[in-house]
């Protein structure tokens, strides 16, 4: 039988999944977190490739994420580390800086990614969360897309040998077809082939690990058929051993201060949405509870640990989670024991990285992002349920390919919040007409056998009154007015105002005045407490009279046939 879940100190789950460890888990954790890193060691070579930095900077991050999230985190399956898009946004940031140097590009990268860990902290502290809502679903999926050909159209010259100019993906493609009759020929063939296995193993075997299998293979060709003689270029110099503690150079963050300060925004608005629906679908799955705001403590950490051992940004790894949990993890000493692999890695291993060909890293990172960034069914899903939010993700991809990467993030929150002002500031108000034989009232656009009651308009308003929307409401009531020359008597439905603001109440007010001008009664239905006190207070309800506010449509109407002209005020 499964142990109590045991909390442990505040901010330390580790030690609480520890206090309640049943020795039966010991083997599946230990099995996952090798297993995980079997996978994310290759992985992460490829997104420090991204990222252009040296490629153990990769690994440190890797192993910095999975052992700092392993205490601190609640979730006891997710696997923090670098991603792909992560690996883009730190590149975008590199290149909108204009910094060339590999080492002064590793200490920007993990300025930023320290950057982002403290800005994940305040969010933390200050519980505010809530920003992320601003990165809709249709803006990631776009700015994915976009940066994902950003990264692809990047790695095309590595598996031809030839170099490219261009100040933007599409100028970078149109000079690297140029190159196209310079291409090294044992460049070009390593490279199909490493694109044809990863990608065939991926379709014909996907739970082979064929980013381990392109990278042995990759290192397997290079030693038998010296690959570096034949002009195939080599990933070069990996250092053994660990990363050592080194702030990074404040000097270069705040010479380009705004650089880091939106790719900071980038990463934390992309990260924690992320990470925060993977933890919840795992918490959910084994039944345990996570603490969302202690999941951002630990994903600030991750970074800010990340960011202090010369690595780069991290976040949820789901296809690394879902290993880990498929693999049998069931508490944070999987990821513990992944980080700990990786450190191992470093020590021992890392100068065989060394002769990885080039063309081999590029088709590994070219499977990543084309896999784990390039959506297309969520693409065909938005076209198919909301042409807005296809739109919106390919203004995303477009601003991301002709601006760069951090300039798609940005048009795409700015598309996204020009449309949620739209909305708000256009809020539905159909009329409505009576089911035959019923009480209820529904839309008549959608119904258009209901029953409509002469003389009397019933219109709902769906949406706040406030300042945005108040100027709406009485167009619209204008509208019905004038276009219903036998009109006596409009039922407002305000089931859908959830709140009220002072020029929503005197906008009501003025909506009273005109339809006493035009002779018609108006009635309000449906009103919700926090509404109905807001116009009490402004003396909107003594000036529409309280026999005029009524429970439901039904009523509302029915009093609007029966009255007379002028009717006392008794509650309806």
């Amino acid at each position: 039988m499964k142990r109590a879940q045991g909390r442990g100190p505040a901010g330390i789950p580790l030690i609480g999944q520890f206090r309640s460890y049943d020795r039966a888990w010991l083997r599946g954790d230990l099995i996952a977190g090798v297993t995980v890193a079997a996978l994310i060691v290759p992985k992460n070579l490829g997104y420090a490739g991204i990222a252009g930095i040296p490629l153990q900077n990769g690994l440190y991050a890797a192993a910095a994420g999975a052992i700092v999230y392993a205490v601190f985190g609640t979730c006891r399956q997710i696997s923090m580390g670098p991603s792909s898009g992560l690996a883009a946004v730190a590149a975008s940031a590199v290149l909108a800086a204009g910094i060339t140097g590999e080492q002064d590009a590793a200490s920007f990268v993990a300025g930023i990614t320290l950057a982002s860990g403290l800005l994940f902290l305040l969010l933390a502290v200050f519980k505010m969360g809530w920003i992320a809502q601003f990165l809709s679903r249709a803006v990631v999926t776009g700015f994915l897309f976009g940066a994902a050909i950003d990264v692809v159209i990047g790695e095309l010259p590595k598996l031809t040998g030839t170099e490219v100019t261009g100040s933007n993906p599409i100028q970078e493609l149109w000079s690297w077809l140029g190159t196209l009759g310079e291409a090294n020929q044992a460049t070009v063939v390593v490279g199909v082939i490493a694109l044809v296995v990863v990608f065939g193993l991926k379709a014909v075997a996907p739970q082979v690990p064929g980013a381990l299998v392109l990278v042995v293979g990759g290192l397997a060709s290079a030693a038998l058929f010296d690959l570096g003689a034949k002009g195939v270029a080599l990933v070069g110099d990996v250092p053994r051993g660990l990363p050592s503690l080194q702030v990074p150079d404040g000097a270069l963050m705040w010479d380009h201060a705004a650089t880091v300060a939106l790719a900071a925004v980038a990463l934390v608005l992309i990260g924690f949405s992320q990470t925060a629906g993977d933890a919840r679908a795992f918490a959910a799955k084994h039944r345990y509870q996570i603490d969302i705001n202690q999941e951002s403590v630990a994903q600030s950490l991750a970074n800010i640990g990340a960011g202090l051992f010369k690595g780069m940004p991290v976040s949820t790894s789901l296809s690394a989670s879902s290993l880990n949990d498929h693999s049998g993890a069931k508490t944070g000493l999987a990821s513990l024991t992944s980080g700990v692999t990786v450190l191992l890695t470093l020590l021992f291993l890392a100068p065989l990285f060394s002769i990885l060909p080039k063309p081999v890293l590029a088709a590994l990172i070219i499977e990543a992002v084309v896999m784990g960034m390039m959506n297309v069914p969520e693409m065909r899903r938005l076209a198919r349920v909301q042409k807005v939010d296809f739109w919106i993700a390919v203004a995303a991809i477009m601003g991301t390919l002709i601006f760069g990467v951090l300039a798609g993030v940005i048009i795409g929150i700015g598309l996204s919040l020009l449309w949620l002002v739209r909305v708000a500031t256009h809020p539905e108000m159909p009329s409505l007409g009576r089911e035959p034989g019923t009480q209820v009232f529904r839309e008549s656009d959608g119904h258009p056998g209901d029953e409509v009651v002469a003389g009397v308009a019933v219109i709902r308003f769906d949406g706040g009154l406030f300042f945005a929307t108040a100027d709406a409401l009485e167009d619209r009531l204008r509208d019905v007015i004038q276009s219903t020359p036998q009109l006596t008597g409009i039922v407002l439905d305000c089931g859908g105002i959830n709140f009220v603001d002072s020029q929503g109440a005197a906008k009501m007010a003025d909506i009273v005045s005109l339809v006493r001008e035009s002779g018609v009664n108006l009635r309000l239905t449906r009103l919700k407490p926090a509404v109905r006190a807001v116009l009490e207070r402004d003396g909107v309800i003594e000036l529409i009279g309280a026999g005029k506010i009524h429970g439901n449509i039904y009523r509302a109407v029915q009093a609007e046939q029966a009255a007379p002209q002028k009717e006392p005020d008794e509650p309806g």
